[in-house]
C-alpha cells in the first residue's frame, strides 16, 4: 500500500474514531432531534439554504465514511424539509455519499483484493460486467443488506462509478420516499397523543410493507425480463409438466396431484429412474448376495464348519437382482401414478418455451415445468477407452458372466461398493484411484477403515495412480514414480456422475447452468426462467435419492403456489450412507469440512469394539464420531463406521433436525443389547469430558463428611 493510500486510511480512521469518541451517533439520533427540534427548526427557518447545505454535507460524510446514522438522517430530512424537498435532498446526498464510499474502497483496497484473490475477483468482475446494474438495482430496491456493505463491496469491483451513481439513485428512490414521508409525520408530533396519530401509524405501516412490496416488484420485473420475447398461451393443457420419473420427478408429480393440480409426468425410459433400475436398488441387491457368500467364508468365526464356500451362479445372482427390481417396480409404476391422478407419458421431452413441452412431437402447454431428468455416468477422456466395451453403473446390470478380473476406475461410493461386492462374489478386482485415497469427501480415518477392509477382502488398491491409455483389455497407469500395465476382462468406469441435460432444449431457451453442468437454481429451486424449476441430480448439490425426494416437495409447492408463498429448500440435515463393509454413514459436517470452513469444534469418538452387541456378533470394529462446538452438546455432525451404520445414523439425524443435543440422547433409554446403544455411549463419552468439576468436588466433600 503506497503513501497516499496509507495517509487517506489514517485520515478516515481518525474521523471514524472521532465520531464515536465524541458520541456524535447520539447527536444524529431521533431522540436527540426531538429534544432539540424547536431550535433546529428555527435555524432552518432563519437560513434555509445554509441549513440545507449543512444537512447535505453531514449526510454525505456519514454515508461516505460508512458510519451509523443515515436512516435517522433520512427521517430528520423529512421532518425538516417536507416530502418533496426532503426526497430530492436525501436522494442526491445519499447517492453522492454512497459513490464516495465506493470510490474510497476502490482506491484503498481493490488492487490488494484483486492480487490476493485473482481468480475469484475475475469471476466476480465478469458477473458484474454482465448483470451488475441489475443486481445493484435489486439490492438498492430491496434492503436485504445494509447499504454501506453494498457500497464497499461494489467499490471492490470494476463496476463503473457513473453507472453506480445513477443505478443507486434510481434504486434507492422508492425507499427514500417512504422514509422521508415517515419523517414528515415525526416532525408533526407535538404531544404524546401524536404518537398514535393515523398519519404516523400509516407512515410506519408503509415503512414495514416497503421491503415486501419492493421484493415483489423486483420479482415481477425479473420475471418479465426473463420471459420477454416468448408468447404466453391464453389457456394451458396442464398445471405442471415434470420431466423425469426418478425419485425427484415421482415425488414432484405425487405432491402436485395430491394438491389437485393437473400434472403430466414424462419419462423417456423406465419409471423409477436410475435409483430403481440401475442405481440404489440393483446395487444393494448385488451387495446382499456378495455379503451372504462372505458370511460363509466367516463361518469359522462363529464355531461353524461348512464343506466349502458356495460357488457363485452369476446368472442366478443377476436374476435375483432383476427380481428385486420387479418386486419394487409397482411402487413407481405408471399404473400407480395414473391411479394417483398423474398423466404419465413415455417419450423424449424438449422444452420449447417457458410454457410448453414437446413430447416426441406432441406439444403440451403448461403453467410450470419441473426438470427432474437425473444424472448419468461421467466417462473420462482416456485414450482407447471409447474403443472397448466398458461398463458403467447403467449397463453393469447386463453382465451375463462373472468377470475373472474386474478393473474399477474410481474410488468414490459406486467404485468402492462394486469393487468389494464383485471381489466377494469371486472376481479378482483392481481399483484405480488417481487421488491419494478413496472417498475424498470423508475424513482420513474413515477412508483408512474402508481401505483396510477392501485390502483384507483381496481388492488390489492402486491409489495415486492415473489411467493413461487403454490398449484392448490392458490399461497403462502411472503414479509419480511408478508405471504399471493392468490386464483385465471387464472395466467399470465409476469416476463420477453429471447432470443429464442434453436434448432438453435448455441451451436454446437460455436456462442457465452451473460450471459443473447442473441446472442453476435459486434457494427456491427456481431457474432463471421463472416458470421452470429443477430438482434432484440434475440440479444438485447432492446425488442422493432421498435428497432428490426432499427437494421435490419444494419444487412442486413453489411452482404451483409460489405467487402466494414460497419455501426455501432446507439442506441443513441431509444424511447419507455408503453400503460397503464397513458401512459408512454421515450427517452434518465432518472434520475436514469443519477445518476448511474454520468452524471450531471438538470431537467425541466411541469405539464400536467396546459395544456388547458388536462383540457378540463378531462385528467389533468401527467407531461413532461426533462433532460439537467447544463446551456445547449441540451436534454439528456425526460419522459412523461399522455394521448397521446407516441405521444407527437415524437417531442423530432426528436429533439434529429438531435441535436435540447429546444430553437428550444420553437421557434416552436404549434397548440392550443393540447397536443403537453405541449412540448413547458416544453421548456418554461427551458427558464424561464435560462433568462439572466444582460440583463433583463438592459432592466428594459431602460424601466424605457423611462417612464420619
Amino acid at each position: 500500500m503506497n503513501l497516499k493510500r496509507i495517509s487517506l486510511l489514517i485520515i478516515i480512521a481518525a474521523l471514524i474514531i472521532a465520531f464515536f469518541a465524541l458520541d456524535l451517533g447520539n447527536t444524529l439520533s431521533l431522540e436527540s432531534f426531538q429534544q432539540s427540534r424547536d431550535a433546529i427548526e428555527s435555524a432552518v427557518a432563519e437560513s434555509y439554504a445554509v441549513a440545507l447545505l449543512s444537512y447535505v454535507l453531514i449526510y454525505v460524510a456519514v454515508a461516505a465514511l460508512s458510519i451509523p446514522g443515515a436512516a435517522a438522517l433520512t427521517l430528520i430530512g423529512g421532518a425538516l424539509f417536507g416530502v418533496a424537498a426532503g426526497t430530492v435532498v436525501v436522494s442526491f446526498a445519499s447517492t453522492i455519499g454512497a459513490t464516495l464510499a465506493a470510490l474510497l474502497a476502490r482506491f484503498l483496497f481493490r488492487d490488494a483484493v484483486e492480487t490476493r484473490f485473482s481468480s475469484a475477483a475475475a469471476r466476480i468482475n465478469a458477473g458484474v460486467e454482465k448483470d451488475g446494474g441489475y443486481y445493484l438495482f435489486g439490492l438498492r430496491l430491496v434492503p436485504l443488506f445494509p447499504f454501506f456493505v453494498i457500497n464497499l463491496a461494489m467499490g471492490l469491483t470494476r463496476f463503473p462509478l457513473k453507472k453506480f451513481f445513477w443505478v443507486s439513485q434510481l434504486g434507492m428512490l422508492p425507499g427514500t420516499i417512504v422514509y422521508v414521508n415517515a419523517g414528515t409525520q415525526l416532525g408533526r408530533i407535538d404531544s404524546p397523543a401524536g404518537i398514535l396519530s393515523p398519519a404516523l401509524i400509516g407512515s410506519f405501516v408503509l415503512l414495514a410493507l416497503f421491503p415486501l412490496a419492493a421484493r415483489n416488484l423486483l420479482r415481477a420485473v425479473n420475471n418479465r425480463r426473463a420471459l420477454a420475447g416468448f408468447k404466453k398461451p391464453k389457456v394451458f393443457d396442464t398445471n405442471l409438466v415434470v420431466i423425469g420419473a426418478g425419485a425427484a420427478g415421482l415425488v414432484s408429480a405425487y405432491v402436485a396431484a395430491a394438491a389437485k393440480a393437473r400434472v403430466t409426468l414424462v419419462e423417456r425410459q423406465k419409471m423409477g429412474g436410475d435409483c430403481l433400475n440401475t442405481g440404489c436398488v440393483p446395487s444393494k441387491a448385488l451387495i446382499r448376495s456378495a455379503t451372504a457368500r462372505n458370511e460363509f467364508k466367516r463361518a469359522a468365526e462363529f464355531g461353524l464348519s461348512v464343506p466349502a464356500v458356495p460357488d457363485v451362479n452369476f446368472d442366478t445372482v443377476m436374476g435375483r437382482v432383476q427380481s428385486v427390481i420387479k418386486d419394487i417396480e409397482p411402487h413407481d409404476s405408471i399404473e400407480r401414478y395414473t391411479g394417483l391422478g398423474v398423466d404419465c407419458m413415455q417419450g423424449n421431452a424438449v422444452i420449447t418455451s417457458p410454457w410448453s413441452v414437446a413430447i416426441d412431437g406432441e406439444t403440451l402447454t403448461t403453467r410450470h415445468i419441473i426438470i427432474a431428468s437425473g444424472g448419468e455416468p461421467v466417462v473420462p477422456p482416456i485414450p482407447g477407452l471409447a474403443d472397448i466395451n466398458y461398463l458403467t453403473s447403467e449397463n453393469l446390470w447386463s453382465l451375463q458372466t462373472l468377470p475373472e478380473h474386474l478393473l474399477v476406475l474410481g474410488g468414490g461410493v459406486i467404485g468402492c461398493e462394486m469393487a468389494q461386492a464383485f471381489r466377494r462374489l469371486g472376481s479378482r478386482v483392481t481399483l484405480v484411484e488417481m487421488a491419494p485415497r478413496v472417498l475424498l469427501n470423508e475424513d482420513d480415518d474413515v477412508a483408512a477403515a474402508l481401505e483396510d477392509n477392501l485390502r483384507a477382502d483381496g481388492v488390489t488398491l492402486l491409489t495415486g495412480f492415473a489411467g493413461k491409455e487403454f490398449s484392448g483389455n490392458t490399461l497403462i497407469v502411472d503414479s509419480d514414480d511408478e508405471r504399471r500395465e493392468i490386464v483385465f476382462d471387464e472395466v467399470l468406469v465409476a469416476v463420477g456422475r453429471r447432470a443429464r441435460t442434453a436434448g432438453l432444449g435448455l441451451e436454446e431457451l437460455g436456462v442457465e447452468t452451473n460450471p459443473n453442468g447442473t441446472v442453476a437454481t435459486d434457494e427456491y429451486l427456481q431457474t432463471n426462467i421463472p416458470t421452470i424449476y429443477a430438482c434432484g441430480d440434475v440440479a444438485g448439490p447432492f446425488q442422493l435419492t432421498h435428497a432428490a425426494a426432499h427437494q421435490a416437495w419444494y419444487c412442486a409447492v413453489n411452482s404451483l403456489f409460489g405467487r402466494f408463498k414460497r419455501f426455501k429448500a432446507d439442506y441443513s440435515v441431509i444424511p447419507h450412507g455408503i453400503f460397503t463393509d464397513p458401512q459408512i454413514a454421515r450427517v452434518g459436517i465432518n472434520e475436514q469440512e469443519a477445518k476448511a470452513a474454520g468452524t471450531a469444534y471438538e470431537t467425541t469418538v466411541y469405539g464400536i469394539d467396546d459395544l456388547d452387541r458388536a462383540i457378540a456378533d463378531n462385528e467389533a470394529s468401527g467407531f461413532v464420531k461426533v462433532l460439537t462446538p467447544p463446551g456445547s452438546d449441540r451436534i454439528l455432525g456425526v460419522t459412523i463406521v461399522g455394521a448397521h451404520a446407516a441405521e444407527l445414523l437415524a437417531e442423530y439425524t432426528l436429533a439434529m433436525r429438531h435441535g436435540l443435543g447429546l444430553k437428550k440422547i444420553l437421557g434416552t433409554v436404549h434397548p440392550y443389547p443393540t447397536y443403537a446403544e453405541a449412540n448413547k455411549y458416544a453421548a456418554g463419552q461427551w458427558q464424561q469430558k464435560h462433568l462439572p468439576e466444582k460440583l463433583l468436588k463438592l459432592a466428594e466433600w459431602y460424601n466424605r463428611k457423611q462417612r464420619r
